[in-house]
């Protein structure tokens, strides 16, 4: 059994450079796979290993960033091996918008998924999955809606249609993209925004299936590929063609072959 362990935290990174060689470093004395962003504004990584080799990491990781506490952590398992190896790398912001987050300070508006599940059901929230399409495709809540954008950094544009009165309410995988969304609303005036705490995996690994507003599965970035409630192995796959997830509905299709496209891109692929 793998154990897979996903963080972030919003603080400010100097010596890029420097620390991703300790980071690699370090990925590779405690045998762990998976990968690790870090940029000015923080850092954000999902990564897998023995149970006792995850926490030793997570101790020398706070030491070497002189982190008290992550903003969010879960711990989920696989059955298989979810990464190929480890990667550490360096981008302008670990959640790209446009700009970076500076004196961060932990939101109030992190709703737990108890508290979750009362304001997603008032009338007046507005619910917006903030992931790709094609995450929001797999499963998301009730009645919820998606920008539609392949690149987050489109995301502010779409955000401009919105009232600064209205309730909003955003979920994502983890929690990241949301929280950095928060901080751009905030700045903007908005005044009712509301969090899922810990994101969509917290959700599922904390309400029961009975009193989930939650359909469908949940997209991950590993070769899980999807996941359900109590955090089980879903059963989605990856199309070789496109890369996109595939349902078993969809493999059942004429436009299916197996490593080598699905109806998503059959149609967009040449015989070759």
């Amino acid at each position: 059994m793998y154990h897979i362990f996903g963080f972030y935290k919003f603080k400010k990174l100097n010596n890029l450079k420097k620390n991703k060689i300790l980071l690699e470093k370090l990925l590779k004395n405690h045998e762990i796979i998976g990968s690790i962003i870090i940029s000015k504004e923080g850092v954000n990584g999902t990564i897998s290993a023995k149970i006792d080799n995850i926490l030793k990491f997570k101790k020398v990781f706070k030491q070497l960033f002189r982190i008290k506490k992550f903003n969010s952590e879960n711990n989920s398992k696989s059955k298989f091996k979810p990464f190929h190896k480890p990667k550490v790398k360096i981008k302008k912001e670990v959640v790209p918008m446009g700009f970076n987050i500076k004196n961060y300070k932990s939101p109030k508006n992190n709703l737990n998924p108890k508290e979750w599940n009362k304001i997603i059901k008032r009338k007046d929230t507005i619910l917006i999955d903030t992931r790709k399409p094609f995450e929001h495709n797999v499963g998301s809540f009730k009645q919820s809606i998606n920008p539609n954008v392949e690149n987050f950094r489109q995301f502010p544009e779409y955000l401009k249609k919105f009232n600064k009165k209205e309730n909003i309410a955003m979920f994502c995988t983890g929690g990241i993209r949301c929280e950095k969304t928060n901080v751009y609303l905030k700045k903007r005036g908005f005044k009712n925004i509301y969090l899922l705490k810990g994101g969509i995996i917290n959700y599922l690994n904390n309400v029961e299936k009975k009193n989930s507003l939650w359909q469908g599965e949940c997209f991950v970035f590993d070769n899980r590929v999807s996941i359900k409630h109590d955090l089980k192995q879903g059963t989605y796959s990856i199309c070789s063609g496109c890369r996109k997830p595939v349902s078993i509905k969809e493999k059942k299709s004429p436009k299916y072959v197996e490593g080598i496209h699905c109806p998503k891109c059959h149609d967009s692929l040449t015989d070759d």
